[in-house]
């Protein structure tokens, strides 16, 4: 993992530094003190991982979090700053972690094992998503039987006994219990966040806070999708959050 680090004090960047090197899977460094240094590193070298401090001189490390947000192939981020009243605005930019200073080496271990799983389950999700591209499965549809492409499916739903297959272009409606569909669709591209639902993660375009600390998800098509208690753990931990 090749990891930039963005500080304008020198000696920020040395602790970071240090702490990094003693770090699994990180291969090499680079600094930056500058917006524009940042910015030329990263459209010149293939960095993995980035942490960005916040307060910089004349500057703000959440500015190039919005640069960074507009590449093509953009790295993984994570806040690394003495300040923690900006903790709400770096999530919501996407950042993977927020550390502060002074830093310690478990925090920073955490982190870079945070963005490491996340990079895992990409390449997994990468991987199947491609699998589930070739698969079709069959679907009861009134007086026929429709083979539907498995990418095509975003959520499914079991109410009063029926199960609802949400698909790009309509909904099926099928006996099939949910437990059936959670074996055959993948565990990387879908996941249970209910008992009455399975949703497909990159359909995902919205996460909202809702009651007792939960989720509602949007899905592609507008559907609204809650996610209860007993799955939250597990959902926050494929998503990121």
């Amino acid at each position: 993992m090749d990891v930039l680090i963005v500080d304008d004090e020198a000696l920020a960047r040395n602790e970071l530094k240090y702490l990094l090197n003693q770090c699994e899977g990180v291969s090499l460094i680079i600094e930056a003190s500058t917006i524009q240094e940042a910015l030329e590193i990263l459209l010149t070298e293939s960095i993995d991982l980035a942490f960005l401090d916040i307060q910089l001189t004349n500057e703000s490390g959440l500015d190039l979090a919005d640069k960074i947000a507009k590449m093509p192939h953009p790295p993984e981020f994570v806040f690394a700053t003495a300040y923690d009243e900006y903790a709400i605005e770096a999530f919501e930019k996407n950042a993977r972690d927020y550390i502060l200073k002074p830093f310690e080496l478990e925090r920073v271990q955490e982190a870079v094992r945070r963005v490491q799983a996340r990079s895992n389950d990409d390449n997994a999700l990468q991987e199947e998503t491609q699998s589930l591209v070739r698969k079709s499965v069959p679907i009861q549809d009134q007086d026929r039987i429709i083979m539907v492409n498995m990418s095509d499916i975003l959520a499914m739903e079991v109410s009063k006994g029926e199960t609802k297959v949400y698909t790009k272009e309509k909904v099926y409606h099928t006996q099939v219990p949910l437990t059936y569909w959670e074996q055959k669709l993948g565990q990387q591209a879908f996941m249970r966040v209910h008992r009455s639902f399975i949703v497909k993660i990159d359909a995902i375009k919205e996460i909202q806070p809702w009651f007792n600390h939960t989720y509602q998800l949007t899905i592609a098509d507008g559907l609204k999708v809650p996610v209860s208690r007993s799955y939250i753990k597990r959902f926050k931990e494929k998503v990121g959050l």
